[in-house]
């Protein structure tokens, strides 16, 4: 593998133009139209982009937790668009075309839940609760309800069937295995695309930016929350949830 090129599948890919630079990746179109080129920035935000910061080695342990997690719903059956990784920071994924909405699923009460209802932190949900947001930074990613999203043609009710049933799936698998290594799912977000053929699969990625993650034992967040409320290097728990996945997994 070169900088800009790999073999992978029996074929060599080239990256290609920047497609879209989110808050903490660089997606890329390479010379086989049905793949993607995915890099991870060594980059952390916080109020939908408007606080940033350079974290040396960040993008590296997002990557690497994302490729076992994804690893690890594959194993279960569940369809991804994950393909495989690359380098350290690079990942290959399917092409699809993202639905503009994020399913928040939540295990526990925290964040905006918590302001938003006015009930106490760390309260187990019963039933878990899944929420919709229109993804959207220029509008601070307002939150949806099914018929808006219907009437807006984001999604039909067979889509959002589709992907709640999804979300469903993977809460199940994830929760387990954070409860191995004793850690805590309490919410997190997640992002599904359509194939060329329509069908839907889960996209985007699986690491503690997305997910707020916290230590059994000691209550500590292992998230991007140590970010977001000054706690200190966010990196020291990534690594933390990086090492239980890896010993967990092997």
């Amino acid at each position: 593998m070169t900088e800009n090129t790999v073999e992978f599948g029996g074929q060599q890919l080239t990256r290609g133009d920047l497609l879209y630079e989110g808050k903490a990746k660089q997606v890329f179109a390479t010379n086989d139209p049905s793949i993607i080129w995915m890099h991870y920035m060594d980059q952390v935000t916080a109020l939908n982009g408007k606080v940033k910061e350079e974290y040396s080695g960040k993008g590296e342990l997002n990557s690497s937790i994302s490729n076992l997690l994804f690893t690890y719903l594959s194993n279960q059956g569940l369809q991804h668009h994950w393909l495989g990784s690359i380098s350290a920071t690079d990942e290959l994924v399917k092409k699809v075309d993202i639905i503009p909405l994020e399913v928040v699923t939540r295990n526990y009460t925290a964040g905006h839940f918590v302001s938003r209802f006015g009930v106490e932190p760390m309260q187990q949900l019963s039933p878990r609760v899944q929420e919709l947001y229109y993804k959207s930074d220029e509008l601070d990613d307002p939150f949806m309800n099914d018929s808006q999203a219907v009437s807006l043609h984001f999604a039909s009710e067979a889509d959002l069937k589709t992907v709640y049933g999804l979300a469903d799936q993977v809460n199940e698998l994830l929760v387990a295995l954070f409860n191995k290594i004793d850690i805590t799912l309490i919410d997190y977000k997640l992002e599904f695309g359509r194939l060329a053929d329509g069908q839907i699969i889960l996209a985007d990625e699986l690491s503690p930016d997305n997910m707020r993650l916290v230590d059994q034992k000691t209550g500590k967040s292992l998230d991007k929350d140590v970010f977001r409320q000054k706690q200190g290097d966010l990196r020291v728990g990534y690594q933390d949830v990086l090492q239980r996945l890896q010993d967990a997994l092997k």
